[in-house]
């Protein structure tokens, strides 16, 4: 009872405030505004910033560019021998944290590692099934590249190793040219000079500061791209899960399902039953970690523990038509530099597929390791990261492994296992060289069944119907663009779906370079600020003012197009002025508080429309440009067209000091 009326006199306050503020906007919203010129006391002069020399301002400009988070600022003030401990740590992360390492992290970190440890290795033979590579190089792959990515990676909770869209990627734009196996050989060391070209290409762009180019691949792209490529990967896998033996090698939805249908003669219905049983398993195991995040372990496990079982399975029933993996070679990884082809036919598609692997394993690596350095309160070097991955990638190479970057679904395992630092990488790859060295020929009897199912329940995650029914909410474009990156990889090729990915989203930016946001502004009532019309109802015209507002840069791109849009927002004011009977426009005030830079055709236009203004006796003022705007209208013909009696500190002076009389609407 004594809660009820509480919450009813909480419910009457807030209902009486909300009534008081109604009435109040009431009153304002009748009461028409007073002329802006008895709010300000004294016009503002606007003054250029500070004059600097040539060399300085482009020094200034390209830090700004390529040095944003200041990455020298803790070598300042320090002696020699502090910055050399400083260098070493900032390259080679591990001696950072190192430093204070502790026996309690060891525990947590060593749990961490043997969790994760569990997922990577089924994962990695998947993953290398699914990339047209023989099973042994995805273990490869999650030995020697956690080891570098320990010493030079920043983030301590991103686990390093094959993930499922990159592999794809690899073995589709390979197997275009190459079929593997007609040519194993060759197949093989495409894939480690792509995989060589795709870490050249991330260190080059951390080492050059260039990872702003990633950025181009936007969020509405990457899940329609990431969803076509998970149904792509997933109907892949039907060979596997039906016990297909001819499949099409093709990535169309079409020729998939159409090689399914016409080869239902080989399914094997064995095959089929352990499948679907395990892929229930697989993905009921999800779901139980997914509403529980305690029992994470559940679904880590449970890839290795179904490899365990399917196998024991598969060697009490060998006979009985279920495809196995077969031997595999024990020991560590062999060299493999003398496999890399830097020359020949094949060399534009190893680079071409480096490129395309390299960005999507790169994007994917840095966005998983900024999500748990959030949720961890720290933070990622962007630049530092592209340079490990890099490394890792190239040096992986020549140590017969494949495309490696951090994946979210073993990245998620670690940091829900605890892990404090990169050392659960350096478990994990000391489980997987146990079982390189030691537990090869217990895979022997692996059924391939099982690894369809493993790579269907691990992708099955990259489908975001709740990311993409966001994005229709939200932004329409977006959506549009999501969806075409999705029938495009679905429909046509993972190639073509990423090639429409990146297009659309340079699309996109084109058009908001070329078609900025213009609005009509007006005064809100009781104050002096100036806001967008079609955002705040309550705003009021003040005739014979036309304020408008520019939120862009103004470039060669976009001068025309604003130029236009400001004679269009004219020509309709004056009509709705001569329907009303008020007074025409005498004159348009340019608001560019939002006009971050400017170059010289966007001068050029301004001087274009003040002409054609003074044509017509109407006065073009400009109002509030920020400092580098101002400095460059001042060393140009804008500065002598306008001068300092037309530039204002805010459109309230500007229409202050305006010699027409301010006519209520």
């Amino acid at each position: 009872m004594v809660v009820n009326n509480k919450v009813d006199t909480l419910t009457y306050d807030v209902e009486a405030a909300q009534a008081r503020v109604s009435a109040g906007a009431a009153a304002a919203a009748k009461t028409p505004p007073p002329p802006p010129h008895q709010h300000v006391a004294e016009l503002h002069k606007v003054s250029a910033p500070e004059r600097r020399s040539t060399a300085r301002a482009l020094g200034q400009r390209l830090a700004e560019i390529f040095f944003p988070d200041d990455p020298l600022h803790q070598f300042k003030n320090q002696s020699f021998a502090r910055k050399l401990v400083l260098a070493l740590q900032y390259f080679f992360p591990i001696f950072d944290w190192g430093s204070h390492y502790s026996l309690k992290l060891l525990r947590s970190d060593a749990i961490a590692g043997l969790t994760i440890a569990s997922l990577a290795i089924p994962q990695g033979i998947s993953y290398a099934k699914l990339a047209n590579l023989p099973p042994i190089i995805g273990l490869y792959s999650s030995f020697v590249p956690p080891l570098i990515y320990a010493l030079l990676g920043s983030s301590r909770d991103l686990a390093v190793g094959p993930v499922s869209i990159a592999s794809l990627v690899m073995g589709s734009m390979l197997r275009e040219a190459v079929a593997p196996e007609q040519q194993p050989i060759l197949y093989l060391q495409l894939a480690f000079t792509a995989t060589f070209f795709a870490g050249l290409f991330q260190a080059s762009l951390g080492f050059l500061r260039l990872g702003f180019i990633v950025d181009f691949l936007s969020k509405a792209t990457l899940t329609g791209f990431m969803g076509g490529a998970a149904i792509i990967v997933s109907l892949q896998q039907l060979k596997g899960l039906l016990g297909i033996v001819h499949f099409t090698t093709h990535m169309g939805f079409v020729d998939v399902m159409s090689s399914v249908v016409k080869r239902h003669g080989e399914w094997e219905w064995q095959t089929i039953v352990m499948g679907l049983g395990f892929l229930a398993i697989l993905l009921g195991t999800r779901q139980i970690s997914a509403r529980n995040p305690r029992l994470f372990w559940v679904s880590a496990a449970a890839p290795l523990t179904s490899v365990i079982a399917s196998t024991v399975i598969s060697y009490f029933c060998r006979g009985h038509a279920i495809s196995i993996i077969g031997d595999l070679p024990r020991g560590v990884n062999p060299p493999s530099m003398n496999m890399l082809a830097f020359s020949g036919s094949y060399l534009a598609l190893s680079i071409k597929t480096g490129i395309m692997t390299g960005i999507l394993s790169l994007t994917e690596g840095i966005a998983v390791g900024r999500t748990f350095a959030s949720l961890n309160n720290y933070q990622v070097d962007g630049n530092k990261e592209m340079m490990a991955i890099g490394v890792m990638n190239m040096a992986g190479s020549c140590a017969s492994c494949y495309v490696t970057t951090g994946s979210f679904s073993r990245s998620a395992v670690n940091y829900s296992a605890g892990c404090r630092t990169a050392v659960s990488n350096i478990v994990m790859a000391a489980a997987v060289l146990v079982t390189l060295l030691f537990l090869m020929p217990l895979f022997h009897y692996t059924p391939n069944v099982i690894l369809s199912a493993i790579i269907i329940t691990a992708v099955a995650g990259l489908i975001d119907f709740r990311g993409a029914a966001k994005l229709w909410k939200v932004d329409k474009l977006d959506f549009l663009a999501c969806l075409a990156a999705f029938f495009g990889v679905l429909f046509v090729s993972v190639q073509v779906g990423l090639a429409v990915a990146v297009g659309i989203s340079l699309f996109k930016i084109l058009l908001q370079v070329t078609r900025p946001n213009t609005v009509v502004k007006g005064v809100v009532p009781g104050t002096q600020s100036y806001r967008s019309m079609a955002q705040y109802r309550e705003a009021m015209r003040v005739p014979p003012f036309l304020v408008v507002g520019v939120e862009s840069a103004i470039y060669f791109a976009n001068s025309t197009y604003l130029v236009e849009r400001i004679m269009r927002y004219l020509r309709e004011e004056e009509e709705r002025a001569a329907k009303a009977n008020l007074c025409s426009v005498r004159c348009v005030v340019l608001d560019m508080s939002a006009v971050s830079a400017i170059d010289t055709s966007g001068l050029d236009a301004l001087a274009e429309l003040k002409r054609v203004l003074d044509k017509r006796n109407i006065e073009l003022v400009l109002a509030n440009p920020v400092g580098s705007v101002t400095e460059r209208m001042y060393n140009s013909v804008v500065g002598e067209m306008f001068g300092s009696e037309r530039i204002f500190f805010s459109v309230a002076e500007a229409i202050a000091a305006a010699p027409y009389k301010t006519v209520q609407p």
